[in-house]
Parts: C-alpha cells; sequence; structure tokens
C-alpha cells in the first residue's frame, strides 16, 4: 500500500506544460535587388521574416558560404502560425542556421565588405 502511495504523484510530477505564442502568418517578403555573386563558393539566401517578441522581423537576403560543400539552404517557412528556422541539409546532416557564427566565420558577404548587420 504504501508503495502505491509513493508512485501516484510521481505520474503528475512528471507531466509537461507547452505554452505557445500564435502571432499569425508573417507579411509578403519584400522585393529587392540581389547583388551580384562575390565568389563561385556563395550561394544566395533569401531574405526572410523571422519572429522576435511577438511580431516578425524582417533579414535582408545575403550571400553567404554552405557550412560545407554540397550542403543546400532550406528557407524557413510558416505552417499553422508556427515559424520553423532556416537550416542547411545534405550529405553531413543538418546544420542550424546561426548569423552569429556565419558572422565570426566571415562566411557572410555583408562582413567582408563591412556592410551593417540589420538582425
Amino acid at each position: 500500500m504504501l508503495a502505491v502511495l509513493l508512485l501516484v504523484p510521481a505520474g503528475p510530477a512528471s507531466a509537461q506544460i507547452t505554452i505557445g505564442v500564435h502571432i499569425g502568418e508573417p507579411p509578403p517578403p519584400r522585393v529587392y535587388r540581389v547583388p551580384p555573386r562575390p565568389g563561385p563558393e556563395f550561394v544566395w539566401v533569401e531574405g526572410y521574416y523571422y519572429p522576435v517578441r511577438g511580431q516578425y522581423v524582417w533579414h535582408d537576403g545575403y550571400w553567404t558560404r554552405p557550412p560545407y560543400e554540397g550542403a543546400y539552404w532550406v528557407e524557413p517557412y510558416h505552417i499553422g502560425g508556427r515559424y520553423y528556422p532556416g537550416r542547411w541539409e545534405g550529405r553531413r546532416g543538418i546544420v542550424n542556421h546561426d548569423h552569429r557564427w556565419d558572422r565570426r566565420e566571415e562566411r557572410d558577404e555583408r562582413r567582408r565588405r563591412g556592410g551593417g548587420d540589420r538582425f
């Protein structure tokens, strides 16, 4: 009997609570001019909206180097009000996109030219 009483509270204690924020679909993509490719190793990452504190913020497109040869960019997308971030995929697996890493590794053409980042 004592063992049953000790196990009963363990069930509810291990329950998970998930809280989500629904901010709807982002606005239509912006129109802008794509600058010339800086070199053959660069890939264009199209501009996109991403959520920040309950609203969508625009990130301009840019030229960057893939994290490894053969990797391709999967654009961010929205389904049912939920945001899925962009990522790199390929035969060596998935690499989650991190703008800080891109800048630190100087893969981003904007960084190489000394332009300002707007994200």
